[in-house]
C-alpha cells in the first residue's frame, strides 16, 4: 500500500510538470515563472529553497547527535538567510529586473567579473543538488526496497525530467502544492507522537547541555567556528541563483519582500518538527543510532506509525526534497545559459536561448548526479556548497550594493582571493573553520583590489589629459 500511494505521489509530480510546461513561452518565463507569483505561491516558492533533504534528513540526524549546537547552520542559519535577503537585497536586486543574479555582476562591474563570478555560482551547485539525489536514493531504498544507487538514479530521473520540462513555473506551482503537505503532513506526525510518547519522557534522558545555544568554552577557536557555523548558509547562500530566482519570480518588489521574511520566519517554525521527530527515533529506536543516523527520522516512521502517517510523512519527504532539487538544478543551469554559455554565442534569440537553458539542465544534472553517486553525506556536501559561495561571492555582492565606490578590480580581486585563501586553508585543516579564513581573504582582496583600481583609473585620466587635443 506504501509503495502504491508514493509511485502515485511521484507520477503526479511529473503530471504537474508536464501541466507547468504549458506556461513556458520565453526564457523568463522557464526561469522566473514569468514574474506572476503573487504572496501565498511566492512565500512557499522561497521556503520551500532548502526545506529538503537537509533539514529532514542531514540536520535531524546532526540534532540527535550533537544536539542544538548541532543544527545552527540548518535550520537557525538558513532562517537568518531568508529575513536578510527580504530586508536588505530583494527590493534593491528586483528593481534592477535582472533574468539572472550573474547579470548583477555584468551591469555592476563588468563582463569578467560576472564570468568569474558565474563559474564560481555553478561550481558551488554541484554539491548542494547531489546531496538531495542522495536523500531521494536514501527515500527509495527505505520505501520501494531497492538499493541506494537505483534510487538515486529514478528519484534524478523524475526531478530533471519536470525541470526540464516546466522550469520555474514547474518549480512554484509544484512547491505550493508540496509545502502544504509538507507542513500538514509533519504536524499530523508530530501530534500522533506527542499523543503516544509525552515529551518530558524523551528529553528526560538528554544529557545536560543537548539544547545549550552556545558554546561553552571560553576560547576564541570556538567562538570563531560557532560564528562560522551561523554564516555558512546564513551570509554564504545569499549570493546564490536559487535565492534570488525564488525571490525574484515575485509579482511585485513588495511580494518579493514579504514572502522572503514570511519563508525565513516559517522555514525557522517548521524545521523544528524534524529534530522533534529525531529525538523520538533515538529514545524509541536507539539501535537506529548505530547504523545511518541519516535513517534516523524514516526508520522512527516505519517502524511505529500507522499506513496514514506513513504516507503522509514520505509524501511530504520525497514532496520537500523534489522541490528543493528541481530548483537546484535549475539555479545553474540558468547561470550557465545566461551567462556562461550566450556571451560565446552571436545574437541568441529568446527561443535558442530557452533551448540553451534546457540543455544547460541537463548538464548541471548530470556533473551532480556523478557527485551524487561518490558521496553520501548530505551534512557535508550541503556545507562546502554554501562555503564556496560565502568566501568568493558574498563580499563583492555587498560591496556593489553598498558602496558605491566599490569598481571591477575590486570585486575581481575580492572573488579569487577569497577563493584561493579558503582553498589553501582546507588542505592545511586549521582549527577555525577555514571559510572564514576565506571570508577574511575576500575582504583583504576587495581592499587591495580597490586601492589597484583606483590606481589603474588615476592613470588612464592622466594619460587622456596628456595626450593631444585633450583640451
Amino acid at each position: 500500500m506504501l509503495v502504491l500511494f508514493v509511485l502515485l505521489y511521484l507520477l503526479f509530480n511529473i503530471g504537474i510538470g508536464y501541466w507547468a510546461s504549458r506556461r513556458v513561452h520565453n526564457t523568463t518565463d522557464f526561469l522566473l515563472a514569468g514574474r506572476r507569483l503573487p504572496f501565498y505561491i511566492s512565500t512557499t516558492v522561497v521556503f520551500a529553497t532548502w526545506f529538503g533533504s537537509e533539514t529532514l534528513l542531514g540536520a535531524s540526524s546532526e540534532f540527535a547527535s550533537h544536539g542544538l549546537l548541532g543544527v545552527i547552520e540548518d535550520p537557525f542559519g538558513a532562517a537568518l538567510c531568508l529575513v536578510l535577503v527580504g530586508l536588505f537585497f530583494a527590493k534593491r536586486i528586483y528593481r534592477m529586473n535582472l533574468l539572472t543574479l550573474g547579470d548583477y555582476y555584468r551591469i555592476r562591474f563588468n563582463k569578467t567579473t560576472e564570468q568569474i563570478a558565474a563559474f564560481f555560482m555553478v561550481i558551488s551547485y554541484f554539491g548542494w543538488i547531489a546531496a538531495q539525489m542522495v536523500a531521494l536514493g536514501i527515500v527509495m531504498n527505505q520505501v520501494f526496497g531497492i538499493s541506494t544507487v537505483a534510487g538515486i538514479l529514478i528519484g534524478s530521473g523524475i526531478v530533471i525530467g519536470y525541470t526540464f520540462l516546466g522550469g520555474m513555473w514547474s518549480v512554484s506551482i509544484t512547491d505550493f502544492v508540496q509545502t502544504v503537505m509538507i507542513i500538514g503532513g509533519l504536524i499530523f506526525i508530530c501530534w500522533d507522537l506527542l499523543r503516544q510518547v509525552p515529551l518530558q519522557e524523551v528529553t528526560a534522558g538528554l544529557p545536560d547541555n543537548f539544547f545549550r545555544f552556545v558554546p561553552d568554552e571560553r576560547g576564541a577557536v570556538s567562538w570563531l567556528n560557532y560564528f562560522g557555523l551561523w554564516i555558512t548558509i546564513g551570509l554564504g547562500s545569499i549570493p546564490q541563483q536559487d535565492v534570488f530566482q525564488r525571490v525574484m519570480s515575485a509579482k511585485s518588489e513588495r511580494v518579493a519582500v514579504a514572502a522572503s521574511v514570511s519563508a525565513g520566519f516559517l522555514y525557522l517554525t517548521v524545521a523544528f518538527i524534524p529534530l522533534l521527530l529525531a529525538l523520538y527515533a533515538k529514545h524509541l529506536y536507539p539501535g537506529l543510532m548505530q547504523q545511518d543516523a541519516q535513517l534516523l527520522v524514516p526508520g522512527l516512521i516505519l517502524r511505529s506509525s500507522s499506513m496514514l502517517v506513513k504516507v503522509l510523512f514520505f509524501g511530504a519527504l520525497i514532496s520537500a526534497i523534489i522541490s528543493t532539487a528541481s530548483g537546484g538544478i535549475l539555479a545553474p543551469a540558468s547561470i550557465m545559459s545566461e551567462n556562461m554559455l550566450r556571451p560565446l554565442l552571436k545574437n541568441v534569440t529568446d527561443t535558442q536561448l530557452l533551448r540553451l537553458s534546457r540543455f544547460s539542465v541537463l548538464v548541471v544534472a548530470a556533473v551532480s548526479l556523478s557527485m551524487a553517486l561518490l558521496r553520501s553525506n548530505i551534512y557535508e556536501l550541503v556545507s562546502e556548497s554554501s562555503a564556496l559561495s560565502l568566501v568568493s561571492l558574498f563580499v563583492p555582492l555587498v560591496a556593489g550594493m553598498f558602496w558605491s565606490k566599490t569598481n571591477s578590480a575590486a570585486a575581481i580581486g575580492s572573488m579569487l582571493a577569497g577563493m584561493g585563501v579558503w582553498l589553501l586553508a582546507l588542505y592545511f585543516e586549521p582549527e577555525v573553520n577555514p571559510m572564514l579564513y576565506g571570508l577574511a581573504g575576500s575582504i583583504a582582496g576587495l581592499l587591495l583590489g580597490q586601492v589597484v583600481g583606483q590606481k589603474s583609473a588615476m592613470k588612464e585620466r592622466h594619460k587622456s589629459m596628456a595626450e593631444p587635443g585633450a583640451f
